[in-house]
């Protein structure tokens, strides 16, 4: 087998099988690993890379580790030397995609589209290099379509397919409004790829049905159909739902660096070997020697959870700031010490009552503890909140306030009252 893609850094040649290797490293589903690898071959012949691309609507302008998932995957690819295209769906985005959605998603406007866009790319350069990558935008030609090109374009598939889609299949049985223009997102999705001319669209696998829709109208346009690469859905810290900045489970690749060492602590040890594998560059064959070592007894979870944490922050905020992070949380939380940068809140009157005490709930919100209401009732219900280092679990409780008085959330959140 001849030599695939040459890496610049050390000049490194990798042959098929560990071309194979990195591109299904942490994978789903694959379809198909064999069309992959005849792609790969016939690159290589051609003297080519592939084309991946990975599209991203901006419907919010913050990323956390869930999102980075894919973006990771393509920053391996393109050290391999694969052209990377990172799509802006800037024209998707105002439909917004109803993958998952039980109702028809709110139009975001043109003016919000590319606030988040400005916002998504910079922190999308965090992980891919800004030189090697080519950033595109679906309006350049989802907007130059005819109405007659179109009506061309929805011809391709029909309503019943459209319908094998769990979420219009569910929405459709319960007599829940589809609009017309949600059945448009896979067909411009597929239509990105044909546009494209992509060997490989990645997403994760709430994305398959979009996926093969790309594959399809390939097809139907002449091109030979791009591979689906599918990543898995990464679950939040608290070890169940996936990661969601709305659900407060999420760990944010702007967080600072003590937040994100305790966020990662925080992970169930069940979690630890795939975030390992999803969202850091620690090889396979280490990680699955850290695997053996905590099956047998000779590393202790949370060793291995330090040198996760350790890796996630490093990735992010460099080497000196992961080791300031386990510094900081080994004094707060293995050595009983406090920070020493515990904010100082003043309480606005109108959360005092007349009896001089606040609602614990009002008094987590006020602090800025809590992004939420509903997030703090369900941390005060998790038992994740301490007052003067007392477990308060009643989110009935009203609280007498006093200059120092010590709120705590979960183990990473701390401020005073002024």
């Amino acid at each position: 087998m001849s030599p695939l893609f040459t890496v610049e850094e050390g000049e490194v040649i990798m042959d098929l099988e560990g071309q194979m290797e990195v591109f299904l490293r942490g994978t789903a589903e694959v379809i198909s690993p064999e069309e992959l690898k005849e792609k790969l071959v016939r690159a290589d012949r051609e003297g080519r890379p592939l084309r991946i691309k990975l599209g991203v609507d901006p419907s919010a302008p913050d990323i956390h580790l869930g999102h980075t998932v894919p973006l990771r995957k393509m920053r391996q690819l393109q050290e391999l030397g694969h052209q990377i295209i990172f799509l802006v769906g800037d024209f998707t985005g105002r439909i917004g995609d109803p993958t998952g959605r039980s109702e028809t998603r709110k139009q975001l406007s043109e003016e919000q589209i590319k606030e988040n866009a400005k916002s998504y790319t910079a922190q999308v350069f965090k992980i891919l290099d800004p030189e090697k990558t080519v950033v595109e935008y679906n309006s350049h030609w989802l907007a130059l379509l005819t109405f007659a090109e179109v009506v061309q374009l929805a011809a391709k598939t029909t309503v019943a397919r459209m319908l094998e889609r769990d979420d219009f299949a569910k929405r459709f049985a319960e007599n829940r409004p589809i609009g017309v223009h949600e059945f448009f997102y896979p067909l411009m999705q597929g239509y990105d790829s044909v546009a494209l001319r992509a060997d490989v669209e990645m997403g994760g696998t709430d994305q398959k049905f979009n996926l093969l829709m790309g594959r399809q109208l390939q097809r139907d346009y002449g091109q030979e159909p791009q591979i689906c690469l599918m990543l898995p859905i990464l679950e939040g810290i608290d070890g169940v739902q996936k990661m969601s900045k709305s659900l407060g489970n999420h760990i944010g690749i702007d967080d600072p660096p003590a937040d994100m060492y305790g966020k990662t602590m925080a992970i169930p040890d069940e979690l630890m070997l795939k975030y390992f594998e999803l969202v850091t560059d620690v090889p396979m064959a280490e990680i699955r020697s850290l695997a053996e070592g905590i099956k047998e007894g000779k590393v202790h979870p949370r060793d291995a959870k330090m040198r996760l944490a350790r890796e996630i922050v490093t990735l992010y905020h460099g080497a000196q700031a992961a080791m300031e992070a386990e510094e900081a949380f080994k004094a707060v939380f293995q050595q009983g010490e406090l920070p020493e940068d515990i904010p100082e809140v003043k309480l606005p009157p109108e959360v005092i009552d007349e009896n001089g005490r606040v609602w614990i709930v009002r008094l987590l919100t006020a602090l800025e503890l809590c992004a939420s209401s509903s997030e703090a009732r369900r941390l005060i219900g998790q038992g994740a909140v301490s007052i003067d280092n007392v477990r308060q679990t009643d989110p009935e409780l009203r609280v007498k306030p006093h200059p120092g008085l010590l709120v705590r959330v979960g183990k990473r959140r701390f401020a005073r009252v002024e």
